[in-house]
């Protein structure tokens, strides 16, 4: 039999679950998702492989109007994917209407491709508001095939992915079989700190926040991580370190639990909670954190 492999873009409007439906696909959580808008914030390969086949995923920022340095580069990064993959997966919302975010998304897609509508939390709503988006979706675009599905329940999912495996082109094994994301053990635990901080703190924080870790030397038996926690703000490095430090022991006591999953091993972590005024606009700070622009 062939062997089947290629590249598969999933974009759509902040918050719709795109990285909750990936984490469905691989069967195991490694994008981290909250219920704000906006949480993925760099272009992550995420890898899939069967016995005869092999898909790479790019999960890409929330395609929305940036207000700062920091939104025009995740804007950049997702539309960035949509003229090198083999499959566009477009995930929206089933009680959303196509209005101007999801019209400024679809002038975008290639005139000519395999692009797939994916109507996601359809258990949340009812059967008739999903076809009704179906509908509204396909009459803006024309589509190569369309799913209704709940990322989070699975149901619907396996169709998806029989169409995915269909239209896979020929190709090589891009990655060694037990290789789930291209970015290295640093990275996912500084993503899993940010996802704990978006988990605990109050709304005026996530977008203001990005964390660097600085360093993760293993012990032996214990593996030593330390973090740096950026903000904006001083009050709000005041609320991500709590009353006596409560909030930072609440992130960093949950964020130890999934490393240490992660790695296998006994963690011991540091956090620390520094202010860069308005990093998010700043080119220097951007680069130092991780965000660079599209090439």
């Amino acid at each position: 039999m062939t062997y089947r492999s290629g590249f598969i873009s999933v974009v759509g409007r902040p918050n719709v679950g795109k990285s909750t439906l990936l984490n469905r696909v691989l069967g195991e959580k490694i994008l981290i998702v909250s219920d704000k808008p906006q949480t993925t914030r760099n272009k992550i390969r995420c890898i899939y492989t069967e016995d005869n086949m092999q898909a790479i995923f790019l999960d890409t920022p929330g395609i929305h109007k940036p207000h700062h340095k920091l939104g025009e580069q995740l804007v950049e990064k997702a539309v960035h994917t949509f003229g090198e993959v083999d499959q566009l997966w477009y995930v929206v919302e089933p009680d959303t209407v196509v209005g101007k975010g999801d019209r400024f998304i679809i002038e975008r897609f290639p005139t000519r491709g395999n692009v797939v509508l994916i109507v996601n939390k359809v258990d949340t709503v009812a059967p008739e508001v999903v076809e009704t988006a179906l509908s509204a979706f396909k009459s803006a675009y024309p589509f190569s095939a369309a799913f209704a599905l709940s990322a989070v329940s699975g149901d619907g999912v396996e169709a998806l992915l029989v169409y995915m495996r269909e239209h896979l082109p020929p190709g090589p094994q891009y990655y060694p079989e037990d290789m789930i994301i291209d970015q290295p053990e640093r990275f996912v635990a500084g993503e899993i700190i940010r996802e704990k901080i978006l988990e605990l703190t109050r709304d005026e924080i996530p977008h203001s926040c990005a964390v660097l870790v600085e360093s993760m030397q293993d012990k032996g038996h214990i593996v030593h991580v330390a973090a740096n926690i950026y903000v904006e703000r001083d009050s709000q490095k005041g609320i991500i370190i709590g009353k006596q430090g409560s909030m930072l022991q609440a992130v960093g006591t949950a964020a130890r639990i999934d490393i240490e999953a992660l790695l296998g091993s006994r963690v011991h972590l540091e956090l620390w909670v520094k202010v860069r005024k308005d990093w998010r606009n700043k080119d220097n700070d951007l680069k130092m954190l991780g965000y660079e622009r599209e090439k």
